[in-house]
């Protein structure tokens, strides 16, 4: 096999290899200081634009476009030199494939990360979420499938997984049903994930209530969702469960919302006065945003009554703080003016035990 591409004489032999490995050397100097100059000249046009948009695509670019060029180098220099195409003819089989998936991966990456950038200029941040949610779910469905196809193409030019390959084909009813067997729970999960970038019952930074925990949505991946609590414990809850079971979604439309505050009193207590000062102390606080601000009784028992104090705010954290406010202040507000409506409970241990000894 040697003698295809050496000559008898060792000494031409290694001549001709020296020359080779030279010029192979020039090319891929000649194909660096190429890229390195069309970049350059790319990255300035790159700077002079509004947007960072085009930094981006220069960022994500610059390395497998580096390496893209001293392929092409490399080919064009096999098609003239013997040594070199019988490097080249082994190398690209992995090579090619492998420098194809990383530019197609890096122009995804760059459009993803562009698109991402344009969404959080947008002025309505539901249309935002849902945009960044479609980009992340969408985004990561092609990286999925572009690994997975240049995984396959490198292996391909391996002799033994080719024949194995053909092995699998030619069984291929068994082949399906073993792989479908398998491959059950990814394939459960790559299609939940795209129908959750379709149908979008959650987005990114939804807040969500899901198994008992109420919290952020910060990361949508295929398989995972990933639920950021207000103490900072993160969920991890399976893509399909969204999907398979109900959970609550408070921002699915705006994050305008309504919230209660409840209040135990005695049965004779008179709910004018604490109507008013509910009213009157909710239209001083700058979080109210005068949608809503009732107060109304919603049970009634021997031992005491119930009272739902019904407020609004633009976000849902600033509807809590707003509760929070607005509970505290008519909890303090009943002690100094009304006394007498608050539930108290005590055990009075000694008096007990002198009724009992007298």
């Amino acid at each position: 096999m040697l003698d295809r591409y050496f000559p008898k004489n060792t000494e031409i032999a290694w001549n001709e290899l020296a020359m080779s490995a030279a010029e192979l050397a020039v090319t891929v100097t000649a194909a660096l200081i190429l890229h390195r100059v069309l970049f350059a000249i790319f990255n300035r046009l790159a700077r002079m634009s509004a947007t960072p948009v085009d930094g981006m695509v220069y960022d994500k670019l610059f390395r497998p476009l580096r390496w893209s060029f001293v392929a092409i180098g490399i080919s064009l220099l096999a098609k003239a030199n013997a040594y070199v195409d019988a490097f080249w003819n082994v190398a690209s089989s992995f090579i090619v494939p492998a420098l194809m998936g990383w530019v197609t991966l890096a122009i995804v990456r760059a459009f993803a990360e562009a698109l991402e950038y344009q969404t959080e200029a947008s002025a309505d941040p539901v249309a935002a979420r849902s945009r960044k949610t479609r980009i992340s779910i969408l985004s990561r469905a092609a990286t999925f499938a572009i690994i997975l196809v240049t995984v396959g193409l490198m292996l391909l030019a391996i002799p033994g997984v080719r024949d194995v390959g053909v092995t699998l084909m030619a069984s291929a009813g068994l082949a399906a049903l073993a792989v479908g067997a398998a491959a059950q729970p990814a394939l459960k999960s790559l299609i939940a994930g795209m129908q959750m970038a379709i149908t979008e019952p959650l987005r990114l930074g939804d807040l969500v209530v899901v198994e008992g925990h109420t919290g952020r949505v910060e990361e949508i991946r295929m398989s995972f969702v990933i639920v950021r609590t207000w103490d900072e414990r993160a969920i991890v809850v399976p893509t399909s469960s969204f999907l398979d079971h109900s959970f609550e979604n408070w921002s699915r439309q705006s994050e305008m919302l309504t919230g209660p505050v409840f209040l135990h009193l005695d049965p004779a207590t008179s709910i004018a006065p604490i109507r008013a000062e509910f009213e009157r102390f909710v239209a001083t606080q700058d979080l109210w945003d005068q949608r809503t601000a009732t107060l109304v009784m919603t049970e009634a028992h021997p031992e005491s009554v119930e009272l739902r104090l019904a407020m609004s705010s633009h976000t849902i954290g600033d509807l809590f703080t707003l509760r929070c406010a607005v509970r505290e202040h008519m909890i303090e507000w009943l002690n100094a003016e009304m006394p007498g409506a608050l539930i108290r409970h005590r055990l009075e241990v000694q008096a007990a035990n002198e009724r009992v000894a007298k």
